[in-house]
């Protein structure tokens, strides 16, 4: 069996040990987390190693980076950039319960939580996180670092940017595309297109305000932190 580290100790990562234990595929070494204070204790159970770079001195574990929330989401894909790990040192980690169709494709690093569902020939990239009933239907394409929160609903046919943020129990509209880096307020109704960095809430969703800086900068670096290219259409691993 695969040893596994999660990097972060917080509520993702925990809600993510869960699900490792409960689909039996890796053996969970413990977490990393750059609070000192987390060090030499326990989360659930589960042992905080060290600090996230100590990733290093477990060259024979499987990763997954569990970090983010949305304050700052773009916090996964710079710890991502951080450790700059090869691809084929992360995991994909599916919750037993989750139905992943035989036609769709789940990017390394990605985390699929209790009851999500991928109907046909959805695409979805690297360090994706998929919280709990989260249906995402027919041809949806959701790119790397993206999050969505528990209960989304994706018509189909919508393609969520690199980094975005959907928040609980929003729907999207079918067709719709949501820029890069955008966040979309918990039971928001997205209509149509929403451009990259922006913030959108409501029903039907209008424009609040731009993304938080952590946010933009992501926007504005404009440069792969990894190879989507491999993530995007890859087998679940």
């Amino acid at each position: 069996m695969n040893e596994l580290v999660i990097v972060g100790a917080g509520g993702f990562a925990r809600e993510t040990a869960q699900a490792v234990a409960d689909a039996g595929r890796f053996r969970l070494l413990g977490h990393l987390d750059d609070n000192p204070a987390l060090h030499g204790t326990e989360v659930d159970g589960v042992p905080v190693l060290g600090g996230c770079d100590l990733v290093r001195e477990l060259p024979a574990a499987r990763v997954v980076v569990c970090v983010g929330n949305p304050r700052d989401y773009a916090a996964r894909a710079r710890l991502v950039s951080r450790l700059a790990l090869p691809e084929d040192r992360y995991a994909t980690v599916v919750h037993p319960t989750a139905a992943v169709s035989a036609t769709s494709r789940v990017g390394r690093g990605s985390v699929l939580l209790a009851h999500c569902v991928l109907t046909a020939a959805v695409r979805v990239g690297a360090h994706v996180a998929v919280m709990p009933q989260t249906v995402l239907t027919h041809d949806d394409v959701v790119e790397d670092c993206a999050t969505l929160a528990s209960g989304v609903r994706l018509g189909g046919g919508v393609r969520l940017g690199r980094g975005a943020y959907v928040g609980s129990g929003a729907l999207i509209r079918e067709g719709t595309t949501i820029g890069a880096w955008s966040l979309i307020g918990m039971g928001s109704a997205v209509l149509g297109d929403v451009p990259p960095g922006e913030v959108w809430v409501g029903s039907p969703a209008r424009r609040l305000r731009a993304a938080d800086a952590p946010a933009l900068d992501r926007l504005a670096k404009r440069t792969d932190d990894f190879a989507t290219h491999h993530a995007l259409g890859g087998p679940v691993t």
